[in-house]
């Protein structure tokens, strides 16, 4: 007989694969299809999709082939593991193609929505295969396990999900803390493949080393009939629910935490890794408890873990009150509980309803896998946009509640009233406590009592403070400010400019600055902004707010820049970028990389402008970003701003002529003139002007420091991922 450590060997390998393969590529369709709620939504639903279609039909599959010899259920294996492993080395490659195929599309027949349908549509041709793949690879190792070590078999999905999940944690842990940094995206997928080639030979090899009269054995009767239809109809509902609320709160959590923490890989990382370490928590206590109780056990304790889930599904509302001092232990205290929970009680579910049969566990897994889907969905387009992330929190936590506090017609019969009276009891401390969560925590914005709060599909947007003091918040994180800096990012390279402008481009709206001062220009001006509440808070920054939303020679798109770039065909004469900070922020990096500045050459007219915005960071990812545009642009020149920090580059395919303070204040319309002093810090253009010059910088200052380092792009976002960089100081020269 074969040992069961191989199988769990076998699960943590799949599991790192299937995370580092889900965090790359829904990092590399960002960069290829758009950084936007719809783009992330579709990605993550085809994975899901292709899990839950995996393992209905594997489970399907192994229930088929229950009479034939247990090697093979192990070569399925091992052949499924095959084609993922594949999907490291076509996938990227894959979907630049489907970039490049939606980009020769014309603009004006090519709307948004249509947009959005057909990429999806190239995504799932793309990742659907192999996600199926991963899928089927549960049901299809529970058919081995049965085969050869029964003694597991009643339990062998909880045992191959407690593998799954360590497996997942590790991946989540490598690729975002190590391999990403020293490999690149795609040299973390093709790590990931090799892994999936030696599991694959492996468990080939394997399957050579069973006895060839082992065979698949069904599940023992009384295992597979764990409770009338009603009950597992009932524990089924809890699985999809159970799916549903976890994906749905993993969106939620991300906006309440990254007011705390900041916008960074690291966030979103260490979110995924409290998920998955008390997951694997839950789970593993599982697997101790089920030694010492039955499989069949009384439906009053399902109904106390629902309850339980329910009520700390609350959690996040208190770890994420500003007012909790509870530093680095928000994220453990508002999310482990409720994860532990789930990590207990779905193995259990699956381990009952399906008793250890492949095709009972494939329909259930799947039935928890599209709740998983739907989840996300829910949250980011419905509930988050209409009623933000406390209400989002309480809707979730309710279908718990109710199927903790409603027993069905049978179990009410059989309970004692001692039992009911503990029951109500119990009920009633949780609905107490559940109470005192809700009414006594503050959300975020509750620290701005004078402030106007809009929420949509992306973000959560405040806007606070008065006169030059102004703030913008996006999902807790300020964006920018009120400053002469963001008038210049305009006004210097269209002075700069040898010919008349007619058209200009900002890319990111933020306070709207850089667009007003460029619709100052008389010229036709477009600006395009990701968050679709942003444009609405206009004339809260403004004072001619309303006027510009109305501008006749003004466009407000709202779509992810680099999207933008890719669908249209119009070309500028200046075109400017100021990414929102931090320069370490998350998919920020898609706005410095060399693929981006590709894209803006392409848009640019002969002897146009592009002015790059880089705040103050470090010098080693400074140097990168500089050796990134002069890859694309033979000129480049860099200058520091009118308050001494940051660096306005700006690139052009034709040489960008020195001028004097006095010749650029010349070329300014009397309207420019005046924007450009509105706010200081010098009370005429000229003197403006001097103080940008006199601070022109060396490129070969900022990038000779480091000769090693790479230009920055898509395949290796130097900028975001850092932590390595930090510790070991070896990128440092």
């Amino acid at each position: 007989m074969l040992p069961v450590f191989w199988f769990f060997i076998f699960f943590i390998a799949s599991g790192f694969c299937s995370l580092v393969y889900q965090i790359v590529w829904l990092r590399v369709a960002m960069a290829d299809f758009g950084v936007t709620t719809p783009t992330i939504s579709i990605v993550l639903s085809i994975f899901m999709a292709g899990l839950a279609l995996g393992s209905w039909g594997g489970g399907r599959l192994a229930d088929r082939l229950q009479h034939t010899s247990a090697p093979l259920f192990l070569r399925f294996y091992a052949l499924a593991e095959a084609i993922i492993g594949l999907s490291g080395i076509v996938v990227a490659p894959m979907l630049m193609q489907g970039r490049v195929l939606l980009a020769g599309l014309s603009e004006a027949s090519w709307n948004s929505t249509a947009y959005y349908g057909a990429s999806g549509i190239w995504i799932a041709l793309v990742l659907l295969p192999f996600c199926t793949c991963m899928g089927a690879t549960f049901p299809l190792c529970m058919a081995a396990v049965r085969s050869t070590c029964n003694e597991y078999a009643e339990t062998s999905f909880s045992y191959l999900y407690v593998a799954n999940v360590l497996g997942a944690l590790l991946g989540t842990m490598l690729s975002a803390f190590v391999l990403i940094e020293l490999l690149g995206l795609r040299g973390t997928m093709l790590a990931a493949a090799i892994i999936n080639v030696l599991v694959t030979l492996l468990a080939f090899w394997l399957s050579f080393r069973i006895p060839a009269g082992s065979t698949f054995r069904k599940p023992d009767q009384t295992a597979v009939t764990v409770a009338e239809p009603r009950h597992d109809s009932r524990m089924l509902v809890l699985l999809f629910v159970t799916g549903l609320v976890s994906l749905a709160m993993e969106v939620i959590w991300t906006r309440l935490f990254v007011s705390h923490y900041g916008p960074f890989v690291y966030t979103f990382a260490v979110i995924l890794m409290v998920y998955l370490v008390f997951t694997l928590i839950g789970s593993r206590f599982y697997r101790i408890w089920i030694r010492h109780h039955p499989l069949l056990d009384s439906d009053q304790s399902w109904r106390i873990l629902a309850i339980l889930a329910g009520l700390t599904s609350l959690f996040p509302l208190l770890a994420a009150d500003y007012r909790a001092p509870l530093g680095t232990l928000r994220m453990v205290i508002g999310i482990g509980p409720f994860c532990a929970i789930l990590g207990f009680l779905t193995p259990r579910i699956l381990d009952r309803v399906s008793g250890g049969d492949p095709r009972r566990a494939g329909f259930a897994y799947a039935l928890n896998t599209i709740g998983c889907i739907i989840g996300p969905i829910v949250a980011g387009f419905l509930l988050l946009p209409l009623c933000g992330e406390r209400w989002s929190l309480i809707f979730l936590a309710l279908p718990l509640f109710v199927l903790g506090f409603l027993p069905n017609r049978r179990e009410a019969a059989e309970l004692t009233m001692s039992s009911k009276a503990r029951m109500y009891a119990f009920g009633m401390v949780t609905i107490v406590i559940a109470i005192i969560l809700v009414i006594g925590t503050r959300d975020f914005e509750q620290r701005f009592p004078q402030s106007i709060v809009m929420r949509d599909h992306t973000a959560t947007v405040i806007a606070t403070g008065a006169g030059m003091k102004k703030s913008l918040y996006v999902n807790g994180v300020g964006i920018t400010l009120l400053t002469p800096i963001t008038k210049m990012m305009v006004h210097l390279p269209l002075a700069f400019l040898e010919h008349p402008p007619e058209q200009g481009l900002v890319l990111c709206l933020g306070m709207g600055t850089s667009y007003r001062s460029m619709l100052t220009w008389g010229i036709s001006s477009t600006v395009v902004e990701l968050v679709p509440s942003v444009q609405e808070l206009l004339p809260f920054y403004q004072v001619d707010g309303k006027q510009m939303q109305r501008a006749a020679n003004g466009t407000i798109v709202v779509d992810d820049a680099r999207r933008f770039l890719e669908r249209s065909l119009r070309l500028f004469d200046v075109i400017v970028v100021d990414p929102p900070p931090p320069i370490e922020a998350s998919a920020s990096s898609l706005l410095y990389s060399r693929e981006f500045y590709a894209s803006v050459d392409r848009h640019l007219t002969q002897g146009g402008i592009f002015q790059q915005w880089i705040p103050n960071g470090e010098p080693v990812v400074q140097a990168a970003i500089v050796k990134a545009l002069t890859s694309q642009f033979p000129y480049v020149r860099a200058f520091t701003s009118v308050e001494g920090w940051g660096v306005h580059l700006l690139a052009s395919r034709q040489p960008i002529a020195s001028k004097s303070p006095t010749e650029l204040a010349a070329r300014l319309p009397e309207k420019v003139a005046a924007d450009i002093v509105e706010w200081g810090p010098y009370a005429t253009p000229k003197e403006q002007f001097e103080c940008v010059l006199a601070q022109e910088k060396s490129l070969h200052d900022i990038t000779d420091p480091f000769p090693r380092v790479a230009a920055l792009s898509d395949d290796k976002p130097l900028n975001e991922y850092y932590l390595m960089r930090k510790l070991f100081k070896f990128a440092s020269n």
